[in-house]
């Protein structure tokens, strides 16, 4: 299947502009083009863009996604490297959902004390109603 640049951005969820940036950096390899002369995504070319846009959810810089990016062109090859840049990154995606996770403790702490003091509150308004 072939894609133009527009239907590439929608499925992709990323801009027309964020698909040129990231050709223009060396992200994705430039696209086939069409009898026209208008860029032509592939289902490849897809699978690709929403790899990289994991990556970049997770936190990864754009540095270490275009060492990657070039890696993949050496196949097998590169693949410890690339494997190490995975681990690397997933290293750094637990640390960020335990520092995570320690602020949702500490606001889920926060908000079980209010509804305490709320729940204190309105029934001390109740017996003073009723007294």
């Amino acid at each position: 299947m072939s894609y133009s640049i527009a239907e590439a951005a929608r499925r992709s969820g990323l801009s027309i502009d964020t698909l040129r940036y990231y050709e223009r950096i060396k992200l994705v390899d430039p696209p086939s083009r069409d009898a026209a002369g208008r860029r032509a995504y592939s289902d490849d070319d897809l699978a690709w863009l929403g790899f990289l846009t994991k990556l970049r959810t997770t936190g990864m810089p754009i540095k270490m996604m275009r060492e990657y990016a070039q890696l993949r062109h050496h196949g097998d090859a590169a693949a410890g490297r690339r494997r190490g840049i995975l681990v690397e990154q997933r290293s750094s995606v637990r640390a960020r959902i335990a520092e995570l996770q320690s602020c949702l403790d500490v606001l889920d702490y926060k908000i079980d004390n209010y509804d305490r003091i709320c729940r204190d509150l309105a029934a001390t308004q109740v017996e003073g109603i009723s007294a």
